[in-house]
């Protein structure tokens, strides 16, 4: 697979050099296995697909990547393959391990939860690759927090959870995904990274065409569209008209889903059988955890974990374990907290969704009707007394939203590079949705170009704020496995939170914050999560201790 990426690295150079002006053809199969590979002339058609296009330095990064997004190997699939030989949520269980050295559980301690994966016949699986969710909770106390799922690649499952509060706690593990459907999800990735296709209208004057347009299209050089970001250098295409010309393109909307599934497959795939469904308990599934010894932390700071968690819900109030007081904003307060200030919100619905919570709040923040699209923006509210400003506007392409002008339609590098930024500043990012069905080669080269952005702002401006919204666990159906499933969704936030890693930026971390509160895992999640969102927003713009 690695072989793959070394392939286009060089594929790029050589494309790069004017003394060979054709298409060259790579011989994959003779590379893993020979010091030789075939390069010789062919005939079109060719796949232009961006991922081809990284550069060196881009395909460095993502070189860098790999052990952050490897995931274990999956069970290949034979075109009979039995639905009873993969992974079966009701046929599996885990187990709450005692505590290290006895004793009762405490608040400070770290829980051990032992997962093993069967199969409908009840046989333990010997290979790893399930897609896994666990969480703690204690519906009394309205508390709640994420798990770190530990994949031994025998068929057997690590859960750890640290104890955070008095009480009752009760374990939860959820089977996302057998590993199989993995193995259909990669080979989805591989084979049609054009599954989701756009169009674009073309007019001029009476006359006016619709083609496709995409990342990645299959035709000859001469019959494309290249729509090339000039400062970013993010590559878009579509198929050139009959009749007019690449500069006569007006609007881009989503165009479709092509779903090429063999009937087994799609068994893989089946709400309330094998997707998103919980694993039972072998013996309890709650402990008592009493109140930690003198001298022991209370913040989880001193733990010895696998991995701490970013924060755990609370009395339903979400609270963050990496030093940030998050307070309890209301209307009146997000007012003071905002007076006088800009906020840039650039990305997806789900950031849409706080431009909207902010909006709906605030009885003086007046939206500002631009006639632009609802969907992809711009959108602008201005709080006049307060001096408040919040804008949104949609990522560029690729972007699953009704028809929108290609002239709005921005890449968030080009918009952040155009903020003079300050302490009355606060930029937000939410970038991801929309690549899950793409190679993360895309992705990279987004956030890549994002990250260059944001150093750039905060190297003239560093008093200004930026927080980028993570990904998040979602509801499932099949169509919404194929195009983004939460197995795409987590490579995706690995990926975001490695390469912001040493950024002078906030997360809000919607994954936990999602997965560790009791109400249902929603692209755009319910109002009771939102607010908690928007209070660690508002917690890094608005310090408790300044507030």
């Amino acid at each position: 697979h690695w072989n793959n990426f070394f392939l286009r690295f060089c594929l790029r150079l050589v494309k790069n050099m004017k003394a060979y002006p054709f298409v060259l053809h790579i011989n994959c199969k003779t590379f893993p296995f020979q010091n030789k590979v075939s390069l010789k002339p062919t005939a079109q058609p060719v796949s232009t697909c961006s991922f081809d296009l990284l550069s060196p330095e881009e395909l460095l990064v993502f070189d860098s990547l790999r052990d952050v997004i490897l995931w274990p190997e999956t069970p290949s699939l034979k075109s009979n393959f039995s639905l009873n030989d993969t992974s079966d949520p009701r046929q599996s269980s885990f187990t709450i391990l005692p505590r290290t050295g006895r004793g009762n559980w405490r608040v400070g301690d770290q829980l051990h939860v032992s997962i093993r994966i069967r199969d409908f016949h009840g046989r333990p699986k010997k290979s790893g690759g399930d897609v896994l969710l666990a969480r703690l909770h204690n519906s009394t106390f309205h508390a709640g927090v994420a798990g770190h799922v530990v994949d031994h690649r025998n068929g057997s499952y690590s859960a750890f959870f640290s104890l955070l509060w008095e009480g009752r706690a009760q374990v939860e593990v959820v089977l996302v995904h057998p590993s199989e459907a993995v193995t259909v999800l990669q080979k989805l990735t591989e084979e049609q990274p054009d599954r989701i296709y756009f169009n674009s209208l073309f007019q001029s004057g009476s006359v006016s065409e619709t083609t496709i347009c995409n990342v990645c299209l299959t035709g000859t050089q001469q019959n494309f569209c290249k729509y090339t970001d000039l400062r970013t250098g993010e590559p878009w295409f579509c198929f050139k008209p009959h009749k007019l010309d690449c500069d006569a393109r007006i609007s881009h909307a989503k165009g479709g889903f092509r779903q090429n599934l063999q009937a087994t497959e799609e068994k893989l795939f089946q709400c309330g059988v094998n997707m998103k469904v919980s694993i039972p308990a072998l013996g309890p599934e709650n402990i008592d955890v009493l109140p930690n010894p003198k001298g022991k932390p209370q913040d989880g700071k001193g733990m010895t974990v696998k991995a701490r968690p970013s924060g755990y819900y609370y009395k339903g109030a979400w609270q963050a374990l990496d030093g940030t007081r998050v307070h309890q904003f209301n209307s009146s307060t997000i007012s003071q907290c905002l007076k006088g200030k800009a906020v840039h919100i650039y990305g997806d619905s789900t950031v849409r969704q706080w431009y909207e919570y902010l909006t709906n709040s605030l009885p003086d923040l007046k939206e500002f009707d631009l006639l632009t699209s609802k969907q992809s923006g711009p959108l602008m509210a201005l709080d006049y007394v307060n001096k408040i400003l919040v804008t949104f506007r949609s990522h560029g392409p690729p972007i699953r939203f009704a028809s929108s002008p290609v002239s709005q339609l921005h890449y968030v590098a080009n918009e952040l590079d155009s903020v003079i930024g300050g302490t009355n500043t606060v930029v937000v990012i939410g970038v991801w949705s929309h690549f899950s069905t793409f190679p993360v080669e895309v992705y990279i080269r987004r956030l890549l170009n994002i990250r260059k952005a944001v150093v750039r702002l905060l190297s003239r401006a560093p008093g200004t704020t930026v927080v980028i919204r993570t990904a998040n666990p979602k509801e499932m159906t099949l169509y919404e496995s194929l195009t983004n499933s939460d197995w795409f969704s987590l490579q995706r936030d690995k990926i975001l939170r490695e390469i912001f890693r040493k950024t002078n930026v906030r997360l809000v971390d919607a994954w936990e914050m999602i997965l560790a509160h009791h109400l249902p895992h929603k692209l755009h999640p319910e109002s009771d999560i939102v607010k908690n969102m928007i209070d660690v927003l508002l917690s890094f713009v608005c310090p408790v201790a300044d507030f």
